[in-house]
């Protein structure tokens, strides 16, 4: 970036600045380390098609989460706006920038999938997202794709969207973009075109040589994650909040092995039918040993927790579900249990299952009638909060000491349940509630497996549901 100048540049952009600017493909996320001028980039992608011919037609709006997070966009675009265009003029009781021609640009916020309603029905050819990983969910920014159109033949249609890695929506915004294609390989999706380009903070040079010390900042930040998700902008590491501090996959995540005979073995559920259900398949030690995928003999703690097995019933969209009837899951749970080799017995599963269906009969009936029986979930008040910090506890409890040993029960997930290791490790905190889950998140996996570790003895009991042990 360059200050104005006496010749009259307002603006000149770096490298990825340059790309994100001429980007054809129909969704563009930029992305990367903190500092490369993502923000900037973002209001010039609209600014660069006003005055192009599109009069009125060319109009966008842009999104932060909140209210007074649009006051950083706001500042950045008096900045430059003017100077770009000298008769642009901003609007503050109508939160919206109007350029010569009659372009508009409008600046809002969006704290929920419901307010996506106050659009619904409008045309945005141009939609923007500053800091996209701030919204836990897709939900928004997918509902908003679809007012991204133009009755007018000819106007440029683009969703563009910025963030650094990191944040409560680091796990969504990775699957969507960052996991399908390396940066800057545009790759399909459903007939539109998608990329991520990356931008580096040593491509600033103006803000590098303004705040010498913003790297040694960003170097000093004691959150390992935070620091290589700003540093490095690498989208590798566990971002969520709650577990981050403890999570491990070197302990956590364990090779299948042979559950001995004396263990138990059990399973939990967090029902769904349009968003996703969670089944998970539990061993719990009883203290002896077991052979592990190497062959070589363990011991494990009394009350150690294994997840051995996961049906997620999900679709390829995050959070939705594939909305199959109570007896199509049991069955489901029972052909994956004949391949277990281990009697299963019921766990604890999600109070909804007492909710009637269309036969008449309650979801816990209809699983129950195909062979199927839960106990009952312990959701008493306060439930949520000590389910996390029990979880937290398990985590905790795997980690070896500096020798090797262990004491206090802890929990571990077969690798091939993928399911649990994407969504869990992740989970952001509740903005209301920094002890509990962000209810917005995908929390369907946890909410299963906090059901689980609050059935252990002495926990929440084992109250049986649907007729079926």
């Amino acid at each position: 970036m360059a200050e104005p100048d006496a010749g009259g540049l307002a603006w000149l952009p770096h490298g990825s600045q340059i790309a994100f600017l001429a980007c054809p493909t129909f969704e563009c996320l930029y992305h990367g380390t903190r500092g490369p001028g993502k923000t900037e980039a973002l209001l010039m992608d609209f600014a660069q098609h006003a005055g192009l011919g599109f009069g009125a037609a060319w109009r966008g709006v842009l999104f932060r989460q909140t209210y007074p997070q649009l006051e950083e966009v706001r500042v950045k675009a008096q900045r430059w706006f003017p100077v770009f265009s000298p008769e642009a003029r901003w609007n503050g009781s109508q939160s919206k920038w109007t350029f010569p021609a009659g372009e508009e640009l409008l600046l809002r916020h969006m704290a929920k999938p419901g307010d996506y309603f106050r659009y619904h029905g409008h045309e945005y050819p141009w939609i923007g997202w500053d800091e996209l990983t701030n919204w836990p969910t897709p939900e928004c920014y997918e509902a908003m794709t679809a007012c991204c159109r133009s009755s007018h033949p000819g106007v440029p249609r683009s969703v563009r969207a910025t963030c650094n890695p990191y944040g409560p929506g680091h796990n969504w915004v990775k699957a969507r973009f960052i996991d399908p294609a390396p940066a800057g390989e545009p790759f399909d999706e459903g007939g539109r075109e998608r990329v991520h380009l990356f931008g580096a903070l040593r491509e600033n040079e103006i803000l590098l040589k303004a705040d010498p010390d913003y790297l040694k900042t960003l170097k000093s930040d004691k959150n390992a994650h935070r620091r290589k998700a700003w540093l490095e902008g690498s989208w590798d590491i566990v971002a969520g909040g709650l577990f981050d501090d403890l999570w491990d996959p070197r302990v956590h995540i364990v090779e299948a092995f042979p559950v001995p005979e004396s263990w138990r073995v059990d399973r939990a559920l967090d029902w769904g039918s349009t968003h996703p259900f969670s089944v998970g398949w539990w061993a719990e030690s009883d203290g002896t040993d077991f052979v592990d995928a190497a062959g070589t003999t363990r011991p494990s703690v009394r009350g150690d927790l294994f997840r051995i097995a996961e049906w997620y019933g999900g679709t390829s969209r995050p959070n939705e579900g594939l909305k199959l009837t109570a007896r199509e899951v049991a069955e489901g749970i029972l052909e994956r249990e004949r391949g277990l080799g281990h009697d299963v017995r019921p766990g604890p599963a999600d109070n909804q299952i007492r909710a009637r269906v269309a036969t008449g009969r309650d979801i816990a009936a209809e699983m129950a009638a195909a062979g199927v029986g839960w106990t009952e979930a312990w959701k008493d008040p306060g439930s949520r909060r000590l389910g996390a910090e029990r979880l937290r506890a398990l985590l905790a409890g795997a980690r070896p000491r500096a020798d090797g040993s262990r004491e206090q029960p802890g929990l571990f997930v077969f690798a091939e349940c993928r399911d649990f290791i994407r969504t869990v490790p992740v989970l952001p905190r509740g903005a209301k509630d920094p002890d509990d889950v962000d209810p917005n998140a995908e929390d369907h996996v946890y909410d299963e497996t906090r059901y689980r570790i609050m059935a252990r003895k002495g926990l929440g009991g084992e109250k049986r549901v649907g007729g079926m042990h």
